[in-house]
Parts: structure tokens; sequence; C-alpha cells
């Protein structure tokens, strides 16, 4: 048997315009789903079992997804399972939900897991690409920046340029406290792109003038993050989640959720993720402003995430392009 790990993720800012070249700033949170592969001898196959932590109703609403991501990396890697199969085993302390890159990390971890267990010999990169491959199943078309940031780690900044896929490291002075909440409703992702495109359909002029709003954000937020202005990267935070707001993003339980959030000190608080549910996100500096935030969600029996951004990445690479 073989295991392998994938970080879950939250966005701070782009997140659901990577495909429209606009860049985005992500950080791996320090939750993982674990992947358990073993050989079934005398089986042809696959079977899965998943013994993931979840937002009730997670699972069951992705099953068909994950069963056609398995499906695909199987077909990538090239594994034979005709001679004998495997059981796939997924489990781990990130609680599985919209918005926290859940599918990516099981890519990820499968991936990692393949790698050991049929000695495939592969690069960091190419444990990206097959991960990337796997997000097909859940995301039409993904963009890439959730697999990267799952099988790398740290605190990255990703674009997609001229259909090119890169993502360089964003340097914090010290690792940063936040909080996650969940609305309680599972998005979607795979019907965003085409959300989008209506809108930009029907008002291009519009819908041009909020991506440079947010190409502007994206720009503010990462340099504010590296000089640990910590204050304008939350004032930030609100200005871009009123954008998403108008764009039909957000959703009035993650309203409900910031604004509760940011009454209690955080400094800043937006939807993260895909938009339209799944999670949200408060900046909030040190313990005790963590914690008062965190317990005053868990009071009101929304699923929470205390995490802390700006780690030690997984792997010393500094830029990487994805082919």
């Amino acid at each position: 048997m073989s295991t392998g790990k994938g970080y879950g993720k939250t966005i701070l800012i782009g997140d659901q315009f990577v495909l429209w070249e606009v860049p985005a700033i992500l950080a791996a949170i320090p939750f993982e789903t674990e992947c358990s592969v073993a050989f079934i001898d005398g089986k042809e196959g696959w079977t899965l079992i998943d013994d993931r932590i979840e937002v009730p109703g997670y699972k069951d609403a992705k099953r068909a997804d994950c069963l056609v991501s398995f499906k695909r990396m199987i077909e990538v890697m090239k594994l034979d399972l005709t001679q004998r199969g495997i059981e796939i085993t997924v489990g781990g302390d990130l609680l599985a939900g919209s918005g926290v890159g859940a599918s990516a990390a099981i890519c990820v971890s499968f991936a990692r897991a393949c790698n050991e267990l049929f000695d495939l010999k592969l690069s960091i990169k190419e444990i990206n690409y097959i991960a990337w491959e796997g997000e097909f199943g859940y995301h039409g078309l993904p963009s890439g920046l959730d697999n990267t940031v799952s099988t790398y780690g740290g605190v990255i900044k990703y674009r997609i340029k001229d259909g090119v896929k890169q993502f360089e490291r964003v340097n914090l002075a010290q690792p940063i406290e936040i909080v996650l909440g969940n609305s309680g409703v599972t998005a979607n992702t795979a019907s965003l792109k085409g959300f989008l495109e209506q809108q930009q359909a029907e008002d291009p002029e519009l819908f041009e003038s909020r991506l440079q709003t947010i190409r502007e954000q994206v720009e503010q937020l990462g340099d504010s993050l590296q000089q640990n202005d910590l204050k304008l990267t939350g004032s930030v935070m609100n200005e871009n989640h009123e954008v998403l707001k108008s764009m039909g993003l957000s959703h009035e339980k993650l309203v409900e959720l910031c604004d509760l959030a940011n009454s209690l000190g955080a400094y800043g608080s937006k939807v993260t993720g895909g938009g339209r549910g799944g999670y949200m996100l408060a900046l909030t500096p040190g313990k005790k402003l963590q914690e008062k935030v965190a317990t005053a969600f868990e009071k009101r029996g929304i699923a929470t995430i205390r995490a802390t951004i700006g780690g030690e990445p997984t792997d010393p690479t500094s830029f990487e392009i994805l082919k």
C-alpha cells in the first residue's frame, strides 16, 4: 500500500477569472486529503472508499464527478489494472466542501500515491499535471490554480498568459491566521464559466471594467501582503467582495458570515473559491482574533476551519510552467 497527500487551499483574490487571464493569489492551508492505494490480487479495475469528513451532502453531490476524475487520472497515468486492481481509500483532516480545493487535494493525493505504488518516477511538475487532468471531472475546463497550490503549498500568485499557466511565490513576512466559514451550500463549479460568459455577452464593456478593477485589486493585495500591511489587505478583500456580489458570485449566507466576521474585528472578509456557495474567508491576524471569529461561527452551527497561511511550501521550486 502507498499513500499520498494534497493540501486544501483558500483563494484570497482573483478566484473566478483566471481563464480570462486575470491573476489570482491563493494559499495552501495546513489541512490535507490523504489517499491510500493498495493492490487487490485476483480482481481487475478499481474501487473507491471515501472516508473524508464533509460538509453534509458534499460527497453525494460530487460523487459522479469524483468517479469521472479518478477514471481520467488512471487513463492519463496509463495504469494497467487488468491483471490486478486497486482499492483507493481517501480520508485526511481537510473538511470536504466547496471552496477549499477538496477536489484538487484528492487528485494530488491520488497521483502521489500511484506514483509510489506503481514506481512511476513522476516529477512534482508531472504530479501537478495529472492532478490538473483529474480536475476536469469536477470543473469542465480547470484553470489549474487549485491543483498547483495543492501540489506545491505555500502562497502563490497564479496566472495564465497567452495560454501558458504560470505561478510565482508570494513571500509573507510571517504566517497569518485566517478563518474559513462554510455557507452550507454546495456550489456547482463546472457551471461558473458559462455563468460568467453570459455576463460578458450581455454587457462586454461592464464585464471588462470589472475585470480591470479586479486586476488592480490583485496587484494591490499582493503588494500589501508582502509589505505586511494587513489592514490594507483586508480592505482590498472587502472591496473585491463587493465586486463579486455585484456579479452574483456571492450568496446571502456568505454575505451574512462576512458581515459577522468584520463586525467582530476581522480585517477583511470575502467569498473564496468559485462562489455562489461554499466557503468565505476572514482575515484574522493573531490567535485571539481568529478564535473570537471562529467561536462566533461555531455557536451559529457553521462548519468552521481555523488555518494559518504562509507556511513552508512542499517544494523549493520558485517558478514553474505547466505544459
